[in-house]
Order: structure tokens, then sequence, then C-alpha cells
């Protein structure tokens, strides 16, 4: 039966409870950090703040933090604290051994190679924004630099990157703070130009919760280092919601608050509000690229982690430096400035498979049911039918009242993977378990 597991899987090696931590030390400080980067909150406010009020947006928050935790991130963060297993081990009962190799698998480094794309243009347009320069030569001089150099680093010495996070994580909130109160008094005055809240309200939904699909599925890889479920729990209310609610209400509010004492709804980015602050501008948008080192490096790392697991015959080096060089060229071109279309495909890509697995999940009782043999194609056609729903602008000749109906389309490819999963889980057609007895005698072998 041994012979049935790929090695990626006969290799696993779940984490012991002695390496187990609190969520304070865990969860919570990574998931803040996550939302403490500027490409989250960088573009929130134009789409929702133009035809909503403050207040709206913000309620929008607090319901997507709740989504979030509760329907993206608790099931596999639970699967991963219960079995000690990353994402792409305790994928396979939902999508098969064999299945795993694309789902999560690869599909998971292909769009961290997106996220570096996305982080490495907006550091860099915040470098150029710091130095006052619109110099095309000169941005993509500063992108080769920034990709590669924060390449190697996700190579060679991502040890020390995760220590300079436990603190160039905070800068951004440091600096948020100081936005928002340079510009709280227009708040009050703010008005939006359209009078559209439950527009306003959908669109924070969507853009909240397709930003965060992809690390609602790696809470498995934060799970397994929390000691029991409190510790998911907390970990999750504080670095999810909370931190929803914290990095993207006080930029929305210091947007709304620059254009309320302007008196007119001109430029809803975030940068726009940054040089509201006068002299300080530029140090603070060469701090906020500095903080997306972070990001830029974790991104790169976990696209190696991916690729150099599920094709372990390719170096790791050479899929990560392929990979980047794809990420740059996404970066230079601008195509990356797109964060509104980008988080629709990660939602959509991964809003399904969360999906699947809380079926899953529900099905074996709570808790993992151990890998399945082959493929398993209830997860495939269930992540089929999730995507298509998560992307209906991109489908030609579908009526624009079947569109606005699809909102948030995040939510409903979430909705429909675990439907359909469920039904044809019922209907007897998953793969044969392979006992866990076996995978636990590969991972020693």
């Amino acid at each position: 039966m041994a012979a049935e597991l790929p090695n990626y899987v006969a290799s696993s090696v779940p984490n012991p409870a002695s390496k187990r931590v609190p969520w304070y030390k865990s969860t919570f400080p990574s998931y803040a950090g996550i939302f403490l980067w500027v490409a989250f909150y960088l573009g929130l406010s134009a789409p929702t703040l133009s035809q909503a009020s403050p207040a709206v947006c913000l309620l929008g928050l607090s319901v997507a933090g709740l989504i979030c935790f509760g329907l993206f991130y608790y099931v596999p963060a639970m699967l991963g604290m219960q079995t000690g297993r990353p994402l792409y081990i305790v994928g396979t009962s939902t999508f098969g051994v064999k299945g795993g190799y694309l789902m999560p698998g690869l599909l998971m480094g292909f769009l961290q190679i997106g996220w570096f794309a996305v982080a490495t243009y907006f550091a860099v347009d915040y470098i150029m924004e710091g130095l006052g320069s619109h110099s095309k030569g000169l941005f993509v001089a500063i992108a080769l630099v920034w990709a590669y150099g924060l390449a190697w680093v996700a190579i060679k010495g991502i040890s020390y990157m995760a220590r300079i996070a436990q603190f160039l994580n905070w800068v951004p909130l440091v600096m948020i703070v100081i936005v928002f109160w340079a510009n709280m008094d227009g708040v009050a005055s703010y008005r939006p130009p359209q009078s559209d809240a439950w527009g306003g309200f959908l669109t924070m939904l969507a853009i909240v919760i397709g930003f965060f699909a992809t690390a609602g599925a790696a809470g498995a890889d934060f799970g397994l280092n929390n000691r029991n479920r409190s510790d998911v729990v907390w970990g999750g209310l504080t670095g999810i919601t909370l931190a929803i609610l914290v990095a993207g209400g006080l930029p929305v509010l210091a947007v709304a608050g620059h254009l309320g004492k302007l008196g007119a709804a001109s430029d809803f980015t975030f940068a726009g509000t940054i040089k509201s602050v006068g002299a300080l501008a530029p140090v603070m948008f060469f701090l906020f690229a500095a903080a997306s080192m972070v990001p830029t490096t974790f991104c790169t790392f976990i696209a190696g982690n991916s690729f150099g697991t599920m094709l372990p015959k390719i170096p790791r080096s050479v899929s990560t430096l392929v990979g980047v060089t794809v990420g740059a060229i996404l970066a230079i071109t601008g195509v990356a400035q797109n964060l509104i279309g980008f988080f629709t495909i990660v939602g959509a890509s991964f809003g399904p498979i969360c999906g699947a697995m809380a079926a899953d999940y529900l099905l074996a009782g709570k808790r993992w049911s151990g890998p399945r043999k082959g493929i398993n194609w209830a997860g495939y056609v269930a992540w089929a039918v999730g995507f298509v729903v998560g992307v209906p602008n991109v489908i030609p000749g579908l009526p624009a009242s079947w569109v606005n109906a699809d909102r948030p389309a995040v939510l409903f490819s979430f909705i429909v993977g675990f439907v359909v999963y469920f039904v044809l889980a019922k209907t007897g057609v998953l793969p044969e378990l392979i006992p866990q007895t076996e995978l636990k005698s590969g991972a020693e072998a």
C-alpha cells in the first residue's frame, strides 16, 4: 500500500506537539502582517468609498473579516492543527494523492508568483513616488534589483527575513495611524459621489475575501504550529478579523477624511492620501516599500517550496528563478497593477478549494479523513464549477443581471464548491482512503 503514496506525501513528517507555540507567537503576527501589507489597502477605497459611506465600508470590512475567519480559514487551520501537516498534505483527502500535485500544490505556487509580481510592482512604484521620479528605465532597473535580490534572500536566507519581519510588519501600522490622524477631521464631511451602499458593501466583501483566499487555505500551514483549537480560534479572530478591520479601516477612513477636507471626491488612492502628510510623505513611501520586502520574500519562498515539493526533479533554485523572472515581467509590464482583477482570480481559484475542504471536513466528522487514492474527481469538479461561478465577468454573453446577482462572486464560489463536493461525496464517488498508518510509515522511511 505504501507504494501508492507519492514521495511528497510519504516524506511528510507531522509537526510534533513539542514544537507548537501559542497563537500570539504564531498565527496572530503572521496573519496580521499579511493585512498590514500595503497591497491589501492600497486600492481598497476607490471601488467602495466611491459608492458608500465610511460606516458602510467599515461594516463591510467587519463582515468580510468574519467570513474569512469562519469559512476560509477555520477548517484548513483545524486540519493543520489536528494533523501537524501542511496544506499540500491535508489537501490529498479532497483532491487525492495524484490530484494533489496540481490542486492545491502547484496552483498555490503559480498564484504566489502572481503575488510576487504584485508585491514587486507596488514596492517599486512606492520607491518611485518617494524619489519623485517617473522614469520607466529607472523603474525597470529597480524592479530587477528588487526581484532577483529578494529571490536570493528567499533561497539562501529566509530565516534572516523572518527575524526582520518581526519588526518590519509593524512599520506600516504606525504609518497608517499617522495618515489617519492627519486626515480624521474630514471623515464626517465626506459624501460618496454615488449612492449605492449595497454595491459598496458587496464590493468590499469581494475585495477582502479575494485578497485573503490563498492565505485562508494556507491556514493549514499556520495551524500546524498551533497547540489546540483555542489557538486556532484566537489566532484567527485577532490576526484575521481584527486585523482586517484595523488595517483596512484606518486607510479607508484616512482617504475619506482627505477627500472630505478637500470637499471633492477626486483621488481615492491611498497613495494620494499619503501625500497629504506633507514633507513626511517621501519617507513614508520608502518605508511602505521597505515593509513590502517581507511579503515579497515569503511569496517567493512559498512558491519555491511548492515547485520544489511537486517537481522534485527540477532544482528548487531553478524553478524559483524561473518563477521570479515571470513575476518580474508581470511587474515591469504593469500587468500586476490590476489588483481587483488579480484578487478576483485568486478568490475564484481558492474559494471552491476552501469550500470543498470544508465539506470533506464535515463529512469526515470534523477531522481529516486521510489521503485518498489517485485523483478525487469530486474535488476537481467542485473546483471547476466553483471557479466558473467565481469569474462571471470573463464569461462571454452572460447577462448583466446574472453577473450582478453573483456578488460577491468569491463567496458564491466557496458555497458552490462546498455544495458540489458534498453532493458528489454522498453519491459515493470518492476514491478509497489510504490508511493513515501507511502515511506514518512512509514518513518514517
